[in-house]
């Protein structure tokens, strides 16, 4: 029974076995970047003025307030679907000229409600964070949030 595993058996199974897991990672990580690539990612492309309204996002970091697909504070309300909600998603001017008002009236002054601050944002930086959102929107969230209001 002791010579049942030898030395030489012991090596060829860590080779083996090593050899077997390296593969499997290897195909399982091409699986991965095919589904990112070909079914997870957003309908809409992926352009300089999303890139922009992105930056724009980071710079104010709207996402210490707000989520955007469930990640971020939870202060303020969830950003990934605002666009279908305010039915701004196939209307790029519509969209910003709903986020244009929204973030000109903050703070609402209203009592006892939170408040957003005011941004010095400009026209240019407004729309492309109208488009970020908007690129947002049609990303592929598997339902998430669960319900329309985020």
């Amino acid at each position: 029974m002791s010579e049942f595993l030898t030395k030489s058996r012991a090596r060829n199974v860590f080779y083996g076995g090593s050899i077997f897991f390296v593969v499997v990672f290897v195909v399982l990580t091409a699986q991965s970047h095919r589904y990112i690539v070909e079914t997870s990612t957003a309908g809409l492309p992926l352009t300089d003025e999303v890139r922009l309204g992105k930056h724009v996002w980071e710079r104010h970091s709207c996402i210490n307030c707000h989520t955007l697909h469930g990640e971020g504070a939870y202060f303020a309300p969830e950003l990934g679907n605002v666009m279908t909600r305010w039915g701004a998603q196939d209307d790029p001017e519509l969209a910003y000229e709903i986020l244009d008002g929204w973030m000109k009236a903050q703070p609402s002054g209203i009592e006892g409600r939170r408040q957003m601050p005011h941004f010095e944002i400009t026209e240019e930086e407004m729309r492309a964070l109208a488009e970020f959102l908007r690129w947002a929107d049609q990303t592929d969230t598997q339902n998430w949030p669960p319900n329309d209001a985020g």
